[in-house]
Formats: structure tokens, C-alpha cells, sequence
């Protein structure tokens, strides 16, 4: 299952937050067209949507479809803030 590092767990929490009227809030992975393997989209979501795999890491929750589950299964997901304020996601393999 994807695995997250504590900057990606923190980013995550606090885009989280920006999402109104919410009591679980998460980042959403889904595949962005069906059938292109490899893209995918990031979004802030008030509650995972039915069928999607929740990662919960020490609070900041990430909820996969079945796509992104099955391809992000064996990885780790990192993020930095840019200077310019930015966010950047990366993906690593597990150890």
C-alpha cells in the first residue's frame, strides 16, 4: 500500500484543511483519463468516494482509486513546498 513520508503526511494535512464544511478530508488520487495508464490527478476532497482504498498516516488521509491503487501500491509519495509557495508531489519505491 502506497506509503507516504512525513513531509507528504504534513502537506497533505494541510491541504486537507482548506476543504470546507468537511470532517474527512483527504487528497483524492484517481486516474485523470480512463484507460492512460500512469495519469494521474490530485485533488482536495471532502470524504473518499465509494470503492477508494484510504491511507491514513498519522492523520493526513489519501484516498485511491482503483487505478491509482493498483499502480501506487509499492511506492512512496513525498511532497515539498516550492519557493514560490507551490507544491510538488514526487513518487519513490518503498524499501
Amino acid at each position: 500500500m502506497l506509503t507516504l513520508t512525513d513531509n507528504a503526511a504534513d502537506i497533505v494535512k494541510k491541504i486537507a484543511e482548506s476543504v470546507p464544511e468537511s470532517d474527512q478530508p483527504g487528497l483524492r488520487i484517481s486516474e485523470a483519463e480512463p484507460g492512460v495508464e500512469g495519469n494521474l490527478t490530485l485533488t482536495p476532497v471532502p470524504a473518499p468516494e465509494p470503492g477508494d482504498k484510504v491511507v491514513d498516516a498519522g492523520g493526513a488521509r489519501v484516498f485511491l482509486d482503483n487505478a491509482a491503487s493498483e499502480l501506487l501500491g509499492d511506492k512512496v509519495l513525498d511532497a515539498q513546498v516550492d519557493p514560490d509557495g507551490s507544491v510538488q508531489f514526487g513518487l519513490g519505491q518503498q524499501a
